[in-house]
């Protein structure tokens, strides 16, 4: 399969970013990302769509939307909306009439910053999804990054310092997040898990001091996810907005933070008899399955899931593989080591053996 590495979850002067379009495609080129998906609040925005190409490199932008009732106090229950090809705010009171409109217009829906705590210091209220007993909704945002920077911030001087060390943030999901995606999961359903970036490039000054609250170009390279498409990109915008949209659909994605060390070229699958299947899909097995995960470098730890509870660990390993002897949700995670702690590095949706 061919895997490509897209960012998500982001933001322009549309609503409330500070960058362009062209801004945007012009910060991926540079971070030599495959495509991007821009999802201002409540607008969807007409004609921007397509190739945007420097010299020899490209980038696919795709335009969705992120949708929330802004009447609500506070506010919950955002939803990112791609593919649906129209403006969806109009359903924005209801969340279950959104995902069902969603659904009916062909698009997929992904539940917002599942888990994103309120933070009295910088007077930031608690957006988290509430809501759960929605239907049809394609996945969850497990991993957000302007999510994990909010919540680390105690006091305004937290904002300024990392704003000038952005790579100390990421630790990875909050476990809330991973708590709830994995009771999903145990409920039988298929949420996919992305992560999202959640960029605005906003402007931020104490005092004299003045820095850009991240800029694209750093949110580019640090939480991505990445897909395995049946055939590489084409350049034919059409064709590739439905290989993108079907990837994300199946859950053959992961959650890669290719900062401390790019994770392109990690994969996890399972093979048996006549079976051989990759992150997202289902399977049927009546006997044992091999398990295998292959990472691009050296994690520092690696971890196999069943059914939400760890099941193997694995030390300084780049290839690790498991016997699967019993029906189970696996997914696959793995934890690298930089700027002085134990960062998530990989999360791979998971392999349903039934």
């Amino acid at each position: 399969m061919h895997e490509i590495v897209v960012n998500l979850h982001m933001h322009t002067r549309y609503s409330d970013g500070t960058g362009t379009h062209r801004d945007i495609a012009r910060a991926a080129l540079q971070a030599g990302l495959d495509a991007v998906i821009v999802t201002d609040h409540n607008v969807w925005v007409q004609g921007l769509e397509g190739y945007y190409r420097q010299g020899s490199q490209r980038v696919l932008l795709l335009v969705g939307e992120e949708v929330h009732d802004q009447r609500r106090e506070p506010q919950k229950n955002h939803v990112l909306v791609f593919g649906a090809g129209r403006d969806m705010a109009s359903f924005a009171d209801d969340p279950q009439s959104l995902l069902d409109a969603v659904r009916g217009a062909g698009g997929l829906a992904f539940l917002a910053h599942i888990h994103d705590p309120e933070q009295p210091a910088v007077h930031e209220p608690d957006i988290s999804w509430v809501d759960w007993s929605v239907q049809g909704f394609t996945g969850v945002e497990l991993w957000n990054g302007m999510s994990e920077f909010k919540g680390l911030l105690k006091t305004r001087l937290h904002a300024l310092f990392y704003a000038y060390f952005p790579e100390l943030i990421a630790r990875g999901p909050y476990p809330q997040a991973i708590q709830k995606w994995d009771e999903l999961l145990l409920d039988g359903k298929r949420p996919v898990a992305i992560g999202g970036s959640d960029a605005h490039a906003l402007h931020a000054s104490l005092g004299p001091l003045r820095r850009t609250l991240f800029p694209y170009e750093f949110h580019f390279a640090a939480i991505n996810t990445h897909l395995l498409l049946p055939a590489p990109l084409s350049g034919d915008l059409t064709a590739d907005r439905r290989l993108i949209l079907e990837a994300f659909s199946a859950g053959h994605a992961f959650i890669g933070y290719d900062l401390p060390a790019s994770t392109r070229g990690f994969r996890f699958s399972a093979q048996g008899k006549g079976i051989r299947a990759v992150m997202g899909d289902e399977i049927q097995a009546a006997g044992a399955l091999t398990l295998q995960a292959h990472l691009p470098a050296l994690a520092h730890e690696c971890r196999l899931i069943k059914d939400g509870r760890p099941i193997r660990v694995w030390k300084r390993a780049q290839a690790c593989t498991h016997i699967a002897s019993a029906p189970g949700v696996y997914r696959f995670e793995a934890y690298r080591r930089a700027w002085g702690r134990l960062r998530a590095w990989i999360f791979s949706n998971p392999i349903y053996i039934r």
